[in-house]
């Protein structure tokens, strides 16, 4: 995967889209990462998409349950689950 800067796709945008063609890359900005782009073909963009979302998806879950496997959370009873529940919506403002 190559690095290619905001200001290089800005100043040389034909050179980035034949760099993203051949391979992913990774857009920066400060040097630090902000985007990844991908080749894809014209009759691959909804499916294309529809994977990254999966897989965000799945990482995004996947650090929920660290998280709560580090907090102890995910130790909880149903009992527990349910009254933290009822607390919370008790605190809520009727609508």
């Amino acid at each position: 995967m190559k690095f290619v800067s905001t200001r290089e796709l800005r100043n040389r945008p034909g050179f980035v889209r034949e760099l993203a063609q051949k391979e992913d890359l990774v857009l920066t900005a400060d040097g630090k990462p902000i985007a990844v782009l991908l080749g894809i073909e014209d009759d691959d963009l909804e499916e294309t998409a529809l994977i990254i979302r999966q897989a965000k998806a799945q990482r995004a879950l996947s650090r929920m349950r660290q998280q709560a496997a580090r907090s102890g959370v995910s130790q909880a009873t149903p009992r527990a689950i349910e009254a933290e529940i009822r607390a919370v919506r008790r605190k809520r403002k009727p609508v």
